[in-house]
């Protein structure tokens, strides 16, 4: 799965973000958040990393730790429609058939939990992979900003998605903690990002209900742990100390 022309990494990031604002250029341990993103997207092994972003600060951040970043419009309503344009650019042959989205604020994203996003496309019947982890803290089985999801099991470390939402938890589980890393075949990328938003999308906040709704089929890969996912201040001191010394 791992072919360097089959597969391209793109990490979407912009400087607007209500909570955190300029967040990708927030040092962290001596680099910029994006720069340990796209690192840790490099050191996965799946192929070309590209970040995708409307900021030439942004952008020459990037190249100055010898990446690739691509202008994209500012306009763009979601991260899946930044890494549709810029995949247009940055291989207008057509050669990827897989493309993975890394969100750029995952800067302790595990380069083994990249690859495994790979792992469900391996079925020609999934169109898109995600990622999840076991709910381990009470606290997250009730909590919105957690989006749970939850299927049908298809094999040990994988099932096929059935939902997403940001309700509290029910049942006896195991419940999974929803981690926003999408891989995409091409052909289900150019789909997604023409069909309008669903109402369960709307409702949820949850872009990827958009894709269940169409008919799409989605399957999770099970990983260890969830990354932290730096939204806040707090959650930026956290990646911090997290961080010191590693780069």
């Amino acid at each position: 799965m791992a072919d360097e022309h089959r597969i391209i990494i793109i990490i979407p990031a912009r400087m607007a973000s209500a909570r955190l604002p300029g967040k990708p250029l927030a040092d962290i341990a001596g680099l910029p958040m994006i720069v340990h993103v796209m690192q840790r997207a490099e050191a996965a092994g799946a192929g070309a990393v590209v970040v995708a972003t409307d900021s030439q600060a942004i952008a020459a951040a990037v190249e100055k730790s010898g990446g690739r970043a691509v202008m994209t419009r500012a306009d763009h309503v979601s991260g899946s429609d930044r890494i549709f344009e810029a995949l247009g650019k940055a291989d207008p042959q057509a050669r990827a058939s897989i493309i993975i989205n890394v969100q750029g604020d995952l800067p302790t994203i595990e380069p083994a939990d990249i690859r495994a996003s790979l792992g469900p496309l391996t079925d020609p019947k999934v169109d898109i992979a995600t990622l999840a982890a076991e709910i381990k803290i009470a606290g997250e089985l009730t909590n919105p900003n957690v989006v749970k999801v939850s299927g049908r099991p298809v094999t040990t470390g994988r099932f096929h998605a059935i939902k997403f939402t940001r309700a509290n938890a029910t049942g006896p589980g195991p419940h999974y903690h929803h981690i926003g890393l999408y891989a995409y075949r091409r052909s289900a990328l150019e789909r997604f990002v023409k069909l309008p938003p669903s109402a369960n999308e709307q409702s949820e906040k949850l872009e990827q209900l958009r894709a269940l709704d169409a008919g799409m089929r989605i399957d999770v890969a099970i990983v260890g742990s969830v990354p932290l996912g730096v939204d806040t201040p707090e959650e930026l001191e956290k990646a911090r100390k997290m961080l010191a010394g590693k780069s």
